[in-house]
């Protein structure tokens, strides 16, 4: 091999480098303003809605009493379901569901900032203390699942674990034919 040829194949491996170190720097250019301008938006988009609440008055009066948690049949055929956070449980401590039916469980906290996870679905939202969460699901399949607190709420945030009993829709729409709330509480 000649110098010459040495020369020129330590030239193109060069321009070969630099190529790639300019493709490289291009692509984390981009990558880092996309991610600043998803930031921003996001920083000066807020949600459309939020909804808030009195984290000290919400057992005494208004949609998170008492007698209002638990799932409801609602006159379109949706299914809205009412629950609290509150360490170390959540009212009530099983939700019961149909299957196959769309359905809006609207959430607070009383006290810390909590989060519900169902496990196995796509059901993550958090629980913040004079703020109402609203999340949309949908369950294909009846069975059980799984509901702990996602959030670190304090010491005795490992107990708290709540559950899902989702049933046939037909059965729901019976047991929900009384009127009142449903809850899978104590079976």
């Amino acid at each position: 091999m000649t110098a010459q040829e040495s020369h020129d194949g330590a030239e193109v491996a060069a321009r070969t480098e630099r190529r790639w170190a300019t493709i490289s720097i291009i692509i984390i250019v981009v990558l880092a303003l996309l991610a600043a301008f998803a930031g921003i938006h996001q920083a000066t988009m807020p949600q459309a809605r939020v909804e808030t609440t009195d984290p000290a008055r919400i057992h005494l009066s208004g949609e998170f009493v008492e007698s209002n948690l638990g799932s409801v049949l609602e006159p379109s055929g949706a299914v809205t379901v009412r629950a609290i956070g509150q360490q170390y449980s959540f009212t009530p401590s099983c939700l019961l569901l149909p299957a196959q039916t769309p359905i809006t469980l609207r959430a607070t906290s009383a006290d810390v900032v909590h989060g519900i996870l169902i496990q196995g679905t796509n059901v993550n939202t958090m629980l913040v203390p004079g703020y109402i969460s609203e999340q949309f699901m949908r369950f294909e399949r009846t069975g059980d699942y799984l509901m702990p607190c996602q959030e670190f709420c304090s010491f005795g945030h490992e107990g708290m674990w709540g559950k899902v009993r989702v049933i046939d829709k037909a059965e729901f729409a019976s047991r929900a034919k009384n009127g009142g709330r449903l809850s899978c509480v104590g079976q």
